[in-house]
């Protein structure tokens, strides 16, 4: 195919590709053009792989593995659990005169929330354990330790143990829920990596539909008399790490990490099973293996001490583009203004004029499972449009739904206009939908895709600590700046966004359809933008299988 003189200035095509413009028609069994096509874009290697056979992704293996990694979700749970949780109790009266925090807000407010993000940035460090033991154990130990800080948050008597329990549950939660993106990254097959690995995080929002519902069920039905309303829901923190303890030892280990310490026939082992369904001569197992066994050629075995060595994150350029595109989207993930919605949606309602509390708790409900929805929609379509396509979307849409939520809330405060309090209250859900599109299911996962083997649990504990920082920035300041500079707090946040919209169409790569072994030369290329872009399109039918450049 050709390219006119103003497509190939565009990100993504020029010289890089020209010699890839003609078509290669590779023949299927009957010899014959199909009528039902579907077509995918991949790199070239891997569409040689798959031009042999393309593996069935409802077989055996595939449904082994959509299974071990519904287990695995559940790590996901934990955060949305606990941001719906203290963002539903926080609307009780008795919990905040329980542990004397005013129904307005105060710093001691925002201590409370912001705590559970200085444990994620401590937590993050703990990465080492899923070098030294695995994915599986890292997530194991993690889940216990939320178990632990359950029990003490669910009993605690005062703010400073409340406090103390939160922190720990964060800590521990922290360990699990960064292993479990990486376990997800290496284990789901390239062809459907974006919506596997994806799907993983769209499970926060499981966690806060939970959160949400059981708050307003106890608040409904044991009133304000006592204080079950909100430590029931306390104690149930803890059943999502627990489903995770029970079963994860079933889940297969991921591959990458098994090679990265020598054990190379059990990921061999796992790749038949799982990625090709049992067919142990399938040339995308010996593709996959040859690449990560360069890879530990190229970085080395994987060593728990290694991990505290971090220059090989920034000793190339290549590297040093990694960690600036990975670092980039965790500030951005934790910092576009999604989380006035996700801690403090009931004090945006407070000050647009809805003051009821079980009708806070309402909305709140709404809002979480109008995220699950959009959320678990947009990780398919991650492997259809790509990775940038869908941050640019996200970015649209908060931009627009900020600017509305910021301007209809000026007008509510000046004119007391119910028109305008509804209206704040849509695009309060259309930011947050916005946001679930594309961030949620990638938050987690784009920075460990663009990380190479040996940088990956580094890279995202660092990753992890910035949107640690981000979020403890957003969170901690919400209260204080809600109540004092109101809706200009949601208009900063629409500008900052549109230097993300920037930011992202100018620098951030495309993964989707590619091997994480075959980023290497993207990444080490002048302009990895606009070389992460060019793929073999393959269109398959019934008897055919095509590949052109796309």
């Amino acid at each position: 195919m050709s390219f006119t003189p103003e497509e190939k200035e565009k990100p993504g095509i020029g010289e890089d590709v020209e010699h890839f413009e003609h078509a290669i028609p590779v023949a299927g069994p009957s010899g014959h053009h199909g009528h039902h096509k579907h077509v995918v874009t991949v790199d070239e290697r891997l569409a040689n792989a798959l031009a042999v056979d393309r593996p069935n992704p409802w077989g055996k293996g595939y449904l082994r593995l959509y299974l071990a990694s519904f287990i695995v979700f559940f790590c996901s749970t934990m955060t949305g659990y606990d941001g719906a949780l203290l963002s539903s109790i926080n609307a009780l009266p008795n919990y905040t005169s329980y542990y004397g925090l005013p129904a307005s807000g105060n710093t001691s407010t925002g201590i409370v929330f912001a705590i559970f993000n200085v444990g994620s940035m401590a937590g993050s460090f703990m990465m080492f354990l899923a070098d030294w033991l695995g994915r599986k154990n890292a997530m194991a130990i993690g889940c216990l330790g939320v178990v632990v800080g359950t029990c003490i948050t669910a009993t605690a008597k005062t703010l400073p143990v409340f406090i103390g329990g939160r922190f720990l549950l964060s800590f521990m939660g922290t360990i699990a829920s960064t292993a479990a993106p990486c376990y997800m990254i290496e284990i789901s097959p390239s062809l459907y990596s974006g919506t596997v690995s994806g799907l993983y995080n769209t499970l926060f929002y499981f966690g806060s539909i939970l959160a949400s519902t059981c708050v307003y069920g106890a608040h409904l039905h044991m009133g304000d008399s006592t204080n079950t309303d909100w430590r029931l829901p306390l104690w149930l923190q803890m059943a999502c790490p627990c489903i995770v303890l029970t079963f994860i030892w079933f889940c297969p280990e991921s591959p990458r990490w098994l090679v990265g310490v020598g054990r190379d026939a059990e990921a061999r082992a796992m790749l038949v099973k799982y990625h090709a369904n049992g067919d142990e001569h399938h040339p995308l197992v010996d593709l996959t293996m040859n690449e990560m066994r360069e890879a530990v050629a190229r970085e080395g075995e994987l060593n728990w001490a290694k991990f505290f060595d971090w220059r090989p994150l920034f000793n190339t350029p290549g590297r040093r583009y990694r960690m600036m595109v990975g670092i980039a989207f965790a500030w951005f993930g934790q910092f576009s203004g999604q989380n006035i919605a996700v801690y403090y949606l009931p004090k945006l309602l407070q000050n647009i004029g809805v003051t009821d509390t079980t009708k806070q708790l309402e909305y709140n409900i709404v809002y979480n499972v109008l995220g699950y929805a959009v959320s678990t929609v947009g990780a398919r379509f991650h492997d259809i449009l790509g990775r940038r396509t869908m941050f640019l979307i996200s970015c649209t849409g908060m931009i627009i739904s900020l600017s509305i939520v910021a301007g209809t809330a000026a007008d509510f405060l000046n004119t007391g206009s119910q028109s305008a309090s509804k209206a704040c209250i849509a695009f309060a859900y259309g930011l947050g939908c916005s946001y679930a599109w594309a961030f949620t299911s990638m938050h987690p996962i784009y920075p460990g895709e663009v990380m190479s083997n040996d940088m990956r649990a580094k890279g995202m504990c660092l990753c992890g600590i910035v949107a640690g920082a981000g979020s403890f920035v957003s969170v901690f300041a919400a209260p204080t700046a809600m109540n004092n500079i109101q809706y200009w707090f949601y208009a900063f946040f629409a500008f900052w966004d549109v230097f993300e919209w920037l930011f992202v169409y100018f620098f951030f790569v495309e993964t989707k359809g590619r091997t994480l072994e075959e980023l290497e030369e993207i990444f080490n290329s002048p302009n990895p933008a606009r070389a992460s872009v060019n793929f073999v399109r393959i269109e398959v039918g019934e008897g055919e299988k095509e590949k052109e450049k796309a």
